[in-house]
């Protein structure tokens, strides 16, 4: 496996981010050169995208072991049961981050390798592997940041009834403890849960991801559930902690605006802001469900089971906020012909199309909705710092005959992506930290391995991994923000 952050070119010589590609901007006015030496800056990954290893050291299957099983569910048959193989190869890897020049490295554990069965003790062999990776990590200088929950539920629990059922946040805090006491003396920045809106939402509400059911019902119980086992977990481990820690919890956060300026489409972006982002937001902050999105659920003959004591638990107090980014929409109450009710009565809500550039993913950039999300962020829920734990982008790589990639169309992703942070943060939002995803090319979930983020390509057949231009870029802006300070 090359490690270096160039990689061989046919006629002898090394590609880099010079002559050859796009190299950072060396204008004193890039905002980018604004971001303050104290910045973190940081990959991040996750367990069943890159592990491997599915039935090894005492692993039991998660419910995107099943759900990879199920004919049709995942683009072209494809399973997380290798991936990356970073089960094995996790110390070049590590190092790939450390010669980057990055200071933090975003990864989550895998529940079923850590607690077959999502009950009992803890498996010593699956704990050993995030001991080895910590280790590892503070070896090469680089903060280890740990995502506690990143989607791979133990099948056992999905089915005792899964995050619908509230039992499933009670094991989640057990299972966190377990985590904690192995891993808390060295790791100083926890992550209960990675995007709820993508587990409740796609995984029960939708059905395209795990477990890939469609209940809405089930699905807002999900977000309760999953909120609560968040507040539990943090509630424990702040209570466990030997020193001061840092936790809290990361969300996928989708701007939505009004395709127009008229009554129906206004109300149509509340429907989405409500549903995608506030009723994650102000249970966390304020302590409460917001009362429109309770009243469009009630519509639909949905609740949230809330008991007494939930609220307070789900507001507990947290350190940082992380926030997933990848792109903001226009909606509309009116259909194509202009009507505002369905034909089953309900309002009309839809996606309003722009004529921008998109990713291989389908998705709209839009680099200034980032700006106006994380300057949001800090009017309406202030006090609690901002870390991007994801922001990044799939396009459709061509490598060369060395496997390497001249990714110019995600390096000027993540420039402008960039920018956008250091604009929010000239406006006043309090963000601490960048997480470009991913490094790692990886198994994206219901698409297999047809997507790729990484800033690093891997050939599956070989497991080799090759810079990107992208990669180099992100070092060399690193150096030169670190430079300038």
């Amino acid at each position: 496996m090359d490690t270096e952050l160039t990689s061989p070119r046919s006629d002898g010589t090394r590609h880099a981010a010079g002559p050859d590609g796009p190299e950072p901007s060396r204008h004193a006015a890039d905002p980018i050169d604004s971001l303050p030496p104290t910045f973190r800056w940081g990959v991040a990954t996750s367990s069943y995208q890159i592990e491997g290893a599915v039935a090894e050291d005492g692993r039991t299957p998660s419910i995107w072991d099943t759900f990879c099983r199920v004919p049709g569910a995942v683009a072209n048959g494809d399973d997380g049961d290798v991936a990356c193989d970073h089960y094995h190869r996790m110390p070049a890897d590590v190092a790939l981050i450390a010669d980057l020049g990055l200071d933090t490295y975003r990864f989550s554990v895998a529940w079923p390798r850590v607690q077959p069965g999502g009950r009992g003790p803890a498996n010593p062999a699956g704990l050993a592997f995030y001991d080895r990776l910590v280790d590892e990590l503070l070896g090469r200088g680089v903060d280890p940041w740990v995502t506690l929950y990143h989607w791979d539920l133990p099948q056992e629990l999905e089915d005792a009834g899964g995050w619908p059922v509230r039992d499933t946040a009670y094991r989640f805090a057990d299972y966190a403890e377990l985590v904690f006491a192995r891993l808390g003396d060295r790791v100083k920045t926890w992550t209960t849960l990675n995007e709820p809106w993508c587990s409740a939402m796609l995984g029960y509400a939708y059905g395209d991801h795990a477990p890939g059911r469609r209940d809405l019902g089930d699905g807002i119980a999900a977000v309760h559930h999953l909120l609560l086992g968040h507040g539990l977990a943090t509630q424990r481990l702040r209570a466990a902690a030997p020193a001061p820690v840092e936790l809290g919890i990361t969300l996928n956060l989708a701007p939505a605006d009004p395709a127009t300026d008229s009554p129906a489409d206004r109300d149509a972006a509340r429907a989405a802001d409500g549903l995608a982002n506030r009723i994650y937001l102000d249970p966390l902050f304020h302590g409460r469900y917001p009362q429109d999105v309770l009243a469009d659920l009630a519509a639909e003959g949905v609740r949230v089971p809330v008991r007494d004591g939930d609220l307070e638990v789900i507001a507990t107090p947290i350190d940082v906020l992380g926030v997933n980014y990848y792109f903001g929409q226009l909606h509309s109450g009116v259909d194509e012909q202009g009507r505002e009710r369905d034909e089953g009565g309900r309002p009309v809500r839809r996606v309003v199309p722009r004529d921008l550039p998109r990713t291989a993913m389908g998705w709209e950039i839009v680099p200034e909705s980032f700006t106006d999300l994380l300057v949001r962020l800090h009017r309406d829920y202030p006090g609690v710092p901002l870390v991007i734990t994801e922001n990044g982008a799939a396009f459709d790589d061509r490598p060369d005959e060395d496997g390497f990639v001249a990714d110019d169309d995600r390096v000027a992703y993540l420039t402008e992506h960039l920018r956008a942070v250091a604009r929010a943060r000239s406006a006043g939002a309090d963000v601490r930290g960048y997480f470009a995803w991913s490094l790692l090319d990886n198994f994206e979930w219901a698409y297999g391995y047809d997507k790729r983020f990484g800033i690093v390509r891997v050939d599956y057949d070989t497991q080799r991994r090759t810079p990107k231009r992208s990669a180099l870029w992100y070092r060399d802006t690193v150096r030169r923000v670190r430079d300038r300070a």
